[in-house]
């Protein structure tokens, strides 16, 4: 099957095409993350410990590619501020089945096992790779029209991989570098992009001409679906030898059982939606994942706000840039992996909550000032660490919800 070819004539429709990079990126990251909090972390019926074993190898490669896909997430936001956009952190809320982007491209939040492997295989294929979508994932979704040269009002157009959609961003960068030369189309400063030193990230580098612009866009492509000559450290390679591991156990384990029964409950739906997945009605599991999301949302500001910066300090990004990944590790993880072993409630006794990922809204991220949004900023950590101690559950969740508290308590930004 042929996708026919992006068109990208003005710099809003490759804004638009960016921002929707930004969003799969996203949705992306946490997918992956969602699967590899949904397996244990103790032996028991149906994990040994040699079993566990394999089940924490597999957990630190998707936690591993989901880090890649954040990086990703933040090259695109670099590329979006280099031709004078804005930077783009929201997204859909899961699952996001083909509503705006082409009908192979879908998200959803699934325990590890064969059908998620076999999707994230999928999502990561290049175009010359022939492989099925898991079970679930019909393509029954309307394919965008192709895109006249001589339209004006951005849109969605049709692909059929990630790999085509960036190298369709490169041609349009080309094109567009040819129409208003290369300092008529990078007019955003490189001084307001992400950098390695903020985030360790080596690959991160600020955009500034045509030459950077494409060798970000080669990094992601390379990462996700490979390389010639380097498959298997790609995504998709390193997707499929988890699959293929995970088979094999299984094969001379029926019983084995990697994972939670999580199933992406939510306390209740957001902007007039019906809710998404089950309700939580165990209260502890309901203020848990109210805490995730809210910690989350709080991440999203400081990352949106690294990016739109108003008069900071370097020390203030770098004090940003810190609080960010500090919370993913210091909360977001612990967090994420306490959900995946809680209760949803009566109605569900066999299910486990997991991490919904959830956002109670989906406007974007922005505070408008530098003071008014550290203050809020601190408030907010404030109102969550005191909300993670209010809690009560047993000392198994206790001390989780302690760990988080420290861990925003020493976020506190001033």
């Amino acid at each position: 099957m042929t996708a026919p070819a992006i068109v990208v004539e003005n710099r809003k429709e490759l804004s638009y095409l960016l921002c929707q990079a930004a969003e799969i990126e996203h949705l992306a990251m946490g997918q992956y993350l969602y699967a590899a909090f949904s397996l244990r972390t103790d032996v028991g019926p149906g994990l040994s410990a040699e079993q566990l074993a394999a089940v924490e190898r597999w957990r630190r490669v998707l936690l591993s590619i989901a880090a890649e896909e954040m990086l990703h997430w933040a090259m695109v936001n670099n590329l979006l501020t280099a031709i004078g956009s804005a930077p783009y952190v929201t997204r859909p809320n899961y699952p996001q089945r083909a509503k705006g982007y082409p009908p192979s491209v879908q998200f959803a939040l699934l325990p590890f096992g064969e059908q998620a492997l076999r999707h994230f295989v999928y999502f990561e294929r290049a175009m010359d790779v022939d492989v099925q979508d898991a079970a679930g994932f019909e393509h029954d979704g309307q394919e965008p029209a192709p895109m006249s040269p001589t339209e004006l009002l951005p849109r969605p157009q049709g692909f059929l991989t990630q790999g085509q959609l960036y190298r369709s961003l490169g041609d349009g960068l080309r094109n567009l570098a040819r129409r208003f030369g290369e300092d008529g189309l990078f007019i955003g400063p490189p001084w307001a992009q992400a950098a390695a030193t903020s985030f360790g990230w080596q690959e991160l580098v600020p955009v500034h001409d045509l030459t950077s612009a494409l060798a970000v866009l080669e990094v992601i492509v390379e990462q996700g679906e490979g390389a010639t000559r380097d498959v298997e450290g790609s995504h998709f390679g390193r997707f499929q030898a988890v699959l293929d591991e995970y088979l094999e156990v299984l094969a001379n384990d029926p019983g084995f059982r990697p994972s939670h029964p999580v199933s992406a409950a939510v306390v209740r739906g957001v902007e007039g939606m019906a809710p998404t997945g089950p309700l939580i009605t165990d209260p502890t599991t309901a203020g848990v994942s109210d805490l995730f999301n809210v910690i989350n949302d709080l991440i999203l500001q400081m990352v949106c706000r690294y990016f739109a910066f108003g008069h900071e300090t370097e020390e203030q990004l770098g004090a940003l840039a810190d609080a960010a990944v500090g919370l993913m590790f210091g909360a977001i993880k612990p967090l994420g992996l306490l959900l995946a072993s809680m209760p949803v409630g009566d109605a569900a006794p066999e299910l486990t909550a997991g991490a919904n990922f959830q956002l109670a809204y989906q406007a974007n991220f922005l505070l408008p000032h530098r003071r008014v949004a550290w203050l809020r900023f601190a408030e907010r950590l404030e109102e969550a660490a005191a909300f993670a101690t209010s809690l009560t559950g047993p000392p198994r969740v206790r001390g989780t919800l302690d760990q988080v508290a420290d861990a925003l308590e020493r976020t506190m930004l001033r």
